[in-house]
């Protein structure tokens, strides 16, 4: 397991709105090498869950990369944005308080629809390609402020999800094959992106 000194390396490489939002939580039980819960709104701390041991396999590249770009996508999650969704949530929230004051059960169905409709998309946001791939970037660019390049991060990014999905015995899932795709663009060992329909599944 890593000693604390290595716990407090990667905390010092973090963003100060990471350092302030997330901690760092070691979890020698679990088969992931790295994961993390949904934020919700009433979180205070957001957790991301390490297992040292399966990390230790990586090289501190990789750790450094993947630590980062777990930070950059739970920091990504806001639910207080002003957006069209948090809004026709919170009017579906106050409409069944007010439908259940006035016991108008019709009412209070509708309104509680439409802030289950309004969080679902919220949600499918929250987990769309575009968001991977925006995590993705943001790590770069905190590297590079912590002595990468660009492309010598997007490498160490690269070659840690697939010794990731080695290391927990599974295979690259699409999401995985699409940022691989995009962090070679950014790597400069291909041409080729992603294109612009892909990115917004």
């Amino acid at each position: 397991m890593y000693s604390d000194s290595e716990i407090y390396r990667l905390m010092d490489l973090l963003p100060a709105s990471g350092r302030m939002m997330t901690k760092l939580v070691s979890k020698p039980e679990q088969r992931q090498v790295i994961d993390h819960p949904f934020p919700t709104p009433w979180m205070t701390t957001r957790p991301v869950w390490i297992n040292f041991d399966l990390l230790s396999q990586l090289s501190r590249p990789e750790c450094d990369l993947l630590v980062l770009r777990a930070v950059s996508w739970m920091i990504s999650i806001k639910w207080f944005r002003p957006n069209k969704y948090q809004a026709a949530v919170l009017v579906g929230m106050v409409g069944v308080a007010v439908q259940a004051v006035q016991a108008d059960a019709v009412g209070m169905v509708a309104a509680g629809a439409l802030s289950a409709i309004a969080g679902t998309q919220i949600w499918r946001e929250n987990h769309s390609t575009q968001k991977e791939l925006d995590a993705d970037e943001a790590a770069i660019q905190v590297a590079q402020r912590r002595g990468y390049s660009e492309p010598e991060a997007a490498q160490a990014l690269l070659s840690a999800i697939e010794a990731v999905a080695q290391i927990e015995g599974r295979n690259l899932t699409f999401s995985d094959l699409l940022r691989s795709q995009n962090l070679r663009a950014i790597a400069q060992l291909s041409p080729v992106g992603i294109p612009a329909n892909l990115r917004k599944n």
